[in-house]
């Protein structure tokens, strides 16, 4: 009997291989292979090993730059592939990718699959200092993911155009609706009475998120004398530079029409939006595909988001919602203000949102996609 091949995720964190990635390792279990995850572990190693996936503890700091630290990070790395041997190693996320691709090949895996979730705060900066990253970024990254093993995945059309991939190179990336999402549990229900209207955005706490645009542009609509609240959910992110502090985000909910409700549970995420009217979705940049847009395109409620890589690729202006500059808070209280007038239009591009969804986004297609990406690699 033939031994089954052999899958290996390198991700930082098993909450966020949780929350984003079990449909694509559910979908290898499917077709026969063995699946292991290593990470850090901290609250999730049941819910893994109970879908049937062996989880290795791999400790790595996230905000680390120092050279020693990630020197060590990565020959523990190398020590766990060549001890597991696997037919494909599938790293996620950029310093995943970059410490993890290098351990990869001096562990001799030819079959390399890096999933790249957006490029953070430098994909989305003009500034000297983002553009010269990018720069060192794309040679390191393309020096790593060289061989014909080598599979980029992405969740957005830009990012391949950020790490320069030539047209011949795009015969080696895929791109996927993000992290898919399950449709059969997050459906549309009928929108909350109003007034007020609800808007939503549902994040971890940082910056990038732009959690501090969704407070003006609600405010500016409330000042405009709009019957309107907002409600943040999500966490900080202690080990994230861009975490914002936990006396902020209580100075905002303290302040009238908006509430800062903490970290959600993903069982939590219908009710969020049976509550809601409208998802803010205001990121400055750096995103692959939000989870939290594709959740509430699913439970069928109207986006406004901005114009960065990841959000203008599902949402298209008009139609699911509104797309308006980054970083601009009255665009997006003039978007809110459209919406709040005509709430025929509210439900009519809630409904849109969730036929794009069905269109690709679902975690059956993201998972059968990635699951022929793997059969593909081995069998070239």
């Amino acid at each position: 009997m033939t031994a089954p091949k052999r899958l290996l995720y390198i991700v930082t964190e098993d909450w966020f291989f949780v929350s984003h990635f079990l449909p694509m390792a559910r979908a290898a279990l499917s077709s026969g292979m063995d699946v292991t995850v290593a990470c850090r572990v901290r609250d999730h190693r049941e819910k893994l090993e109970a879908e049937g996936i062996r989880v290795l503890p791999l400790e790595a700091d996230r905000k680390s730059l120092n050279p020693i630290a990630i020197l060590s990070t990565l020959m523990r790395m190398r020590r766990l592939i060549a001890a597991e041997n696997p037919d494909i190693v599938h790293m996620i996320a950029l310093r995943s990718i970059i410490v993890g691709g290098i351990a990869a090949r001096l562990a001799g895996v030819s079959r390399r699959v890096f999933a790249l979730t957006g490029m953070g705060l430098l994909g989305a900066g003009q500034d000297t200092k983002s553009k010269l990253i990018r720069g060192v970024l794309k040679r390191v990254i393309r020096l790593i993911a060289g061989g014909h093993g080598a599979h980029f995945l992405f969740e957005n059309r830009s990012d391949p155009i950020l790490l320069g991939l030539e047209p011949d190179d795009r015969g080696h990336c895929t791109i996927v609706g993000g992290a898919g999402v399950n449709a059969d549990a997050l459906k549309p229900q009928p929108l909350p009475a109003q007034p007020p209207i609800r808007v939503a955005m549902v994040a971890r706490m940082l910056w990038s998120k732009g959690p501090d645009l969704a407070v003006a542009a609600v405010q500016q609509v409330r000042a405009a004398g709009h019957a309107v609240s907002l409600d943040l959910y999500g966490a900080p992110d202690p080990d994230n530079p861009r975490s914002i502090a936990i006396s902020q985000l209580e100075a905002w909910s303290a302040e009238e029409g908006i509430r800062w409700h903490g970290a959600i549970r993903q069982q939590d995420v219908s009710r969020v939006w049976a509550e809601s009217h409208i998802a803010l979705v205001p990121s400055r940049g750096g995103e692959g595909l939000p989870r939290s847009l594709l959740e509430a395109a699913s439970c069928g409620r109207a986006i406004v988001t901005t114009r960065v890589p990841g959000c203008e690729d599902f949402v298209r202006d008009g139609i699911e919602g509104f797309v308006v500059p980054p970083d601009n808070a009255p665009a997006l209280a003039a978007a809110l203000m459209r919406l709040i007038a005509d709430p025929k239009l509210i439900d009519e591009q809630g409904k849109a949102a969730r036929t794009r969804l069905l269109e690709g986004y679902t975690e059956e297609r993201v998972g059968a996609d990635v699951a022929a990406l793997y059969l593909r690699l081995l069998n070239a």
